[in-house]
């Protein structure tokens, strides 16, 4: 089948045409499933969670009211999914001190150096084990601005946040993830 855009699967889906769904999941699995693996970091889990999204998208598509695009509903709803799944877990998290963060320097090319440096496997592995300390909804935010290269805007729009909001969220995160990198770099990895 040839590709169309969005709106034409969507037209042809709320018009009773239930093939038209396979190319919005052909489209869009990989990402739902990735969104849902960078929140719950278990691959079954984040299978199950993206059947449940897609089962949502199918069921709400009529409440797409095109004010963004149809892709960051998606994402919206694959988001607010992982977020509550983990939630319904009680997940324990690292706690960091308010005083650790308010001492990390305010130079924000110091604290995104620090996170951009993923050129060798021990970097990479120090990352990712300072990534699994935070909660899924501030692991999924740094995952999209850093991993996915989405905007600020975007983010918002997925997260329903303002756009002030995930800026003050991302600068925090990135100094809360600055300290446990050097935590995780100070004590080594297993």
């Amino acid at each position: 089948m040839e590709l169309y855009t969005d709106t034409y699967y969507i037209k042809r889906i709320q018009e009773g045409d239930t093939t038209a769904y396979t190319c919005i999941l052909d489209k869009y699995s990989r990402q739902v499933y990735s969104l849902a693996f960078k929140v719950v970091h278990n691959k079954e889990d984040a299978e199950e969670l993206a059947q449940d999204v897609f089962l949502k998208v199918f069921k709400h598509l009529n409440g797409f009211k095109g004010d963004s695009s149809f892709s960051t509903w998606v994402y919206r709803i694959a988001y607010n999914t992982a977020i509550s799944y983990t939630r319904k877990k009680k997940q324990e998290y690292l706690a960091i001190e308010e005083a650790a963060i308010a001492n990390v320097a305010e130079e924000e090319e110091e604290v995104a150096d620090a996170l951009e440096q993923t050129d060798s496997d021990r970097q990479m592995e120090i990352l990712d084990k300072a990534l699994a300390q935070l909660p899924p909804d501030e692991r999924a935010m740094i995952l999209f601005f850093y991993m996915e290269g989405k905007s600020i805007d975007e983010i918002a729009s997925i997260t329903a946040f303002s756009v002030s909001n995930v800026k003050t969220k991302l600068h925090r995160i990135r100094k809360k993830l600055f300290v446990l990198i050097k935590e995780t770099e100070r004590i080594g990895y297993e």
